[in-house]
């Protein structure tokens, strides 16, 4: 349990009376919460007669101490060394503990500090892997070429160039990096002697900084595309010194890469999204209330800041906390309900707007909270939001929405009857109508699905800055050839900001709704395989609108990357020209899977014809085994994406890695044991339940035949099947009893019944939308970087940076990556 924090508030012991921490159960509670403690104990048959009473205070650190630890030196949060995350490094804390011995309340003064309460120190680092290359390394034979241990004779064989070199490992290349973002850097030699040495069939990944070398080691990168990445090297002594390099005799003369990128973010703050040079007034008061940053956690704390904006969620979880509160399990800490309710309370009341108190000589901490035990049950057992890892933010939305869903339909007595409110998530939600029609026949088919976050996809081409894009680019291309330097021309490349994209929302909405080309359709009124097109429109629209920018994608080599483009999002949006209007006049439907001549059911698609078991596109396998990816992963890779393509297989297998089954053989959908799942707009129906999933529900003590009902009904989900035996517990063989009739009646692929279940209809209204949230992410991809949220309150902007809160001047409306709109009046 966490004993170092209140389990319904985020009372420490620097907070004003202290935290109690019970010595039976082990759990904290602030001193505003004793009553409510003591009930509880005698609810749940605890013994509640003696606490821990820890009363601490802050005092400032002598000046000079904090002068010699202010700069970091290495890219690392929250350790020795690293960026400070907040300002308790300038403090040192003095503790006072007793012993209250209730019903008395008498306060005996300890005077040893050795008591059982246990402290969690969240951290991240820059995690360096070892790379695969290292150990097999191929060297050409040195033949005499050794490397001058004088850094003054360094040299890049392509440009002459004498700083930022990168010596190949393998051939002795010493070539130029890459040029930076802001034009620092290099000319890329090193990269392009790479691809060169690719081309020719030789595989030389493996360069090291020069300037960086010591008995220590060294910056080591990977130009291979299944790394493409700082990595380390195991055998990098004996890589060198068969150039001649003593790394034993090497000193450092340049940045390493850790260091150049501590500036970047001490001297940018990444861009415009954090308002870098702006003097922004600090913000404090209720809805105001920054989140401590546990160390990679900035994606869960813009959410949560946005989130709390939303009229239905501080219903259910701020105004009822104490219902919640009181009706809390023994184990408090685990409970996703009563964590959430602390998170609501202290987020939208002031009850910590001024910060814990503290003597005269430590002024009162700025007004923050820390969500650990919210952060631990949420990503209780999830792949990656258990662990200490950037995350997006955008995934880390819906699983939240998911794991509330549950809870609140699990502990509906506590949470989910308050006057008729629907689950919280259902304020999101809303339904997308694909058409899909058969080219060659005309005929249609209308299929709907239940969404929470609306992609929109940034079409650059739709640029409204392409002049001045393609004027820029030819500037570029023609200095390229000329071999001329923006620098003679008194045009300093390096210094100019470049031109960026400006797509307009509109462009992206279009560009959502526009028509889209399927090949190898099976079309049941043609009885064989056809092109058909299909497109996607909103059929209802939701009180909150997510929308998500992607500006994140697959490149050619693999390697996340992000557009560097600018999306202006209005703060007033009207969505209803993408309103869905369902089947029109003159419209002739698709027949069934019963009316084609081919029949249906369970053992056919939906266009009637036998399905045959999918097996993975052996050309694709290769391609993924060969970026290092393990071959029963690249199977399931290609299975899950129908054998699309290698560069969908490849996101797939990004977005999966993680899973704790990714290495283990496949089963194949279509054959015995085949995997769930249905794609209605390409005629593809449902498929037998996973095995393992069936095991996996038996285990929590449901019959086989009850999880393999649930896992069909719930489209293969596992989550979301639990939920559904759960919350037909009270009927489950009848509910069991109408799936499987169900499914004996057709063959057809519809909408999740999962999904449309987890809040009855989809709420509907006027598709008239205000801005009031937006989560911006600085980084080149989603695994890394840092969130920021902007939040409009009272009609003003605020930036919430962590636990950093102030007026905003210039939300950054056009480099959002998740945007929030409520209903407009």
């Amino acid at each position: 349990m966490q004993q170092d924090e209140c389990t319904f508030s985020f009372d420490t012991p620097l907070s004003p009376g202290g935290l109690l921490t019970n010595l039976a159960t082990h759990r904290s509670v602030g001193v505003d919460f004793i009553d409510m403690e003591r009930r509880l104990c005698a609810k749940h048959g605890d013994p509640s007669s003696l606490y821990l009473l820890q009363r601490w205070r802050r005092v400032k650190k002598p000046q000079e101490e904090l002068d010699a630890k202010r700069d970091p030196t290495k890219l690392a949060i929250g350790v020795e060394g690293g960026f400070n995350v907040d300002d308790d490094g300038d403090y040192d804390v003095v503790k006072a503990n007793f012993l209250r011995v209730y019903p008395a309340g008498i306060d005996v003064e300890l005077p040893c500090e050795d008591l059982p309460f246990a402290e969690e120190v969240a951290t991240w680092q820059e995690e360096r892997r070892e790379s695969r290359y290292a150990d097999a390394l191929v060297q050409e034979p040195s033949e005499g070429r050794k490397i001058s241990p004088d850094p003054k004779r360094w040299k890049c064989a392509e440009t002459g160039a004498s700083e930022n070199l990168w010596l190949n490992l393998s051939d002795g290349f010493i070539g130029s990096g890459r040029k930076n973002w802001d034009g620092s850097g290099g000319n890329g030699s090193a990269l392009r002697h790479y691809e060169k040495c690719k081309a020719e069939g030789k595989e030389y990944p493996l360069a090291v900084k020069l300037g960086t070398i010591t008995p220590a080691g060294a910056d080591v990168y990977s130009y291979a595309a299944d790394e493409d990445d700082m990595v380390t090297d195991c055998k990098l002594a004996e890589h060198l010194a068969h150039w001649g390099i003593d790394v034993m005799r090497m000193e450092k003369t340049e940045k390493s890469m850790a260091e150049l990128q501590i500036d970047l973010n001490k001297g940018f703050e990444f861009d415009k999204i954090t308002e870098a040079g702006a003097e922004l007034a600090q913000a404090s008061g209720a809805r105001r209330v920054g989140l401590k940053n546990l160390g990679n956690t900035c994606y869960v704390n813009s959410v949560l800041q946005c989130l709390k904006e939303v009229a239905a969620y501080e219903r259910r979880y701020c105004a009822g906390a104490d219902a919640i509160f009181e009706s809390s399990p023994a184990d408090a800490t685990g409970d996703f309900c009563t964590q959430m309710a602390k998170i609501a309370v202290g987020l939208v009341t002031d009850r910590y707007a001024k910060g814990s108190g503290s003597d005269d000589d430590a002024p009162a901490a700025a007004a923050a909270v820390q969500p650990r035990m919210f952060k631990a049950i949420v990503g209780k057992g999830h792949p990656e939001f258990s662990t200490g890892r950037q995350q997006d933010a955008v995934e880390y939305f819906q699983h939240l929405l998911e794991v509330m869903t549950r809870a609140e339909r699990a502990e509906t007595g506590r949470v989910g009857a308050i006057d008729g409110l629907k689950f919280t998530a259902s304020q999101f939600e809303f339904e997308v109508e694909e058409r899909v029609e058969c080219v060659e026949s005309g005929k249609v088919r209308y299929v709907t699905r239940r969404e929470n976050v609306l992609p929109l996809e940034v079409p650059v081409d739709l640029a409204t800055n392409k002049e001045d894009l393609d004027r820029e680019r030819e500037l570029k291309r023609q200095k390229t050839e000329s071999g001329e330097s923006g620098e003679r021309h008194g045009d300093d490349d390096s210094v100019r900001e470049p031109t960026r994209p400006i797509v307009p929302f509109d462009a992206c909405l279009s560009a959502f709704a526009a028509d889209e080309t399927v090949d190898d359709f099976y079309s049941t009124a043609l009885g064989r395989k056809g092109v058909a097109a299909k497109r996607a429109r909103l059929k209802t629209m939701p009180p909150i609108l997510a929308v998500q920018v992607r500006r994140y994608y697959v490149a050619e080599d693999w390697t996340p990357k992000k557009l560097d483009v600018l999306v202006p999002m209005p703060e007033t949006v009207d969505v209803e020209s993408v309103r869905a209007t369902g089947l029109a006049p003159g419209e002739e439907e698709l027949p069934t899977a019963d009316a084609d001549e081919g029949g249906g059911g369970p053992g056919a698609g939906a266009g009637g014809e036998p399905r045959a078991p999918v097996e993975p596109d052996a050309s694709i396998v290769a391609q993924l085994v060969s970026m290092g990816f393990s071959e029963n992963g690249s199977k399931r890779a290609a299975i899950a994406t129908g054998n699309s393509s290698a560069e969908g297989a490849a996101e797939w297998v990004f977005a999966h890695m993680e899973d704790p089954d990714f290495n283990d053989p496949p089963t194949i959908p279509g054959g015995a044991g085949g995997q769930s799942g249905a794609d209605a707009s390409t005629g593809v129906g449902p498929q037998a339940p996973d095995p393992a999933n069936v095991a996996m529900l038996a285990s929590m003590g449901f019959a086989e035949n009850h999880a393999t009902a649930a896992l069909a009904a719930c489209d293969g989900n596992i989550e979301r099947a639990a939920d559904w035996l759960f919350s037909r517990a009270d009927d489950l063989d009848a509910a069991v009893a109408e799936v499987n009739a169900a499914a004996g009646q057709s063959g057809g692929a519809t909408s999740a019944p999962g999904d449309a279940e987890s809040a009855g209809e989809c709420e509907d209204g006027p598709g008239k939308y205000e801005l009031f949230g937006i989560v911006s992410h600085m980084g080149g991809n989603t695994a890394c970087g840092h969130y920021v949220a902007h939040v409009k309150i009272e009609g003003q902007w605020h930036i919430f940076n962590d636990r950093k809160v102030a007026i905003s001047q210039k939300p950054p409306l056009e480099l959002g990556y998740l945007y929030f709109y409520r209903r407009g009046a």
